[in-house]
């Protein structure tokens, strides 16, 4: 099977910009890694991994040797990125040069991708619901600001397929962290529902970007696990997806 790419409908009419999310199609590995499995951290076979995301990172019209990244700790480190490599210890990374591919590695947490097309700067931010908390996606715009001079107001942004808010179930404590439009009561005694894309997209427009210019996912992680991987839902015994945004010129 090809290798699937979801993509943005915001990001079609700016040539040059790549924003695009992987599935489960399209790899070579197999049991609960199938198929299409790009975590270098996982329990699948290295050598599978490494033909998945030479695959993957061909059919977006580039190769690894472009692209920053690292291996993320579910905080709110931002990394400015000058040049292709790992940088482990970050769960966000900006950068305003031309050709270099930013990725976040997800399997439940939330990809947003931030496009600025007026100083030309972007940015990969991966909120887990720690970082999320920490207000990673609202720090990684301020950086933006700080850095390169970005005006929220001329931004695009795609929040990626994670866990949505039916599928997310925590415990009270966890949802003390969210405000009450966030959350709602599960099923489960003493269980709640917390909507993470919401959160995220909150976080953006708090920091200025205008609602119409945020595209979120409709998918869901858990629910869709036949198309997406999902941590959860397959008892954290599962592959890697990658979210990816770069500028070409």
């Amino acid at each position: 099977m090809e290798t699937e790419l979801v993509k943005p409908v915001i990001a079609e009419k700016f040539p040059g910009l790549t924003m695009a999310q992987s599935t489960r199609y399209g790899g070579t590995s197999e049991g609960p890694y199938a198929d299409l499995n790009l975590g270098l951290s996982t329990g699948d076979g290295r050598e599978a991994v490494m033909e998945n995301r030479r695959r993957f990172w061909s059919a977006l019209g580039t190769s690894e040797a472009h692209a920053a990244g690292g291996y993320q700790v579910h905080g709110s480190e931002i990394k400015i990125v000058d040049q292709p490599g790992y940088f482990d210890g970050h769960d966000a990374f900006v950068t305003d040069r031309p050709g270099i591919f930013l990725s976040v590695t997800i399997a439940d947490c939330v990809p947003v991708l931030i496009f600025d097309p007026v100083k030309k700067t972007i940015a990969a931010v991966h909120a887990g619901w720690r970082g999320t908390v920490e207000q990673i996606t609202g720090k990684t715009v301020a950086l933006l600001q700080k850095v390169y001079g970005t005006n929220p107001a001329d931004c695009i942004a795609y929040i990626g397929t994670c866990i949505g808010f039916d599928s997310f179930e925590v415990s009270a404590e966890v949802a003390r962290e969210f405000a009450p439009e966030l959350q709602k009561e599960a099923g489960s005694p003493g269980k709640y529902l917390v909507d993470l894309k919401e959160a995220n997209r909150m976080q953006l427009m708090q920091a200025g970007m205008p609602g119409e210019l945020i595209e979120v996912s409709p998918f869901c992680t858990a629910k869709d696990h036949h198309r997406f991987f999902s941590f959860r839902k397959e008892g954290g015994v599962t592959g890697r997806m990658l979210a990816v945004i770069g500028m070409i010129s």
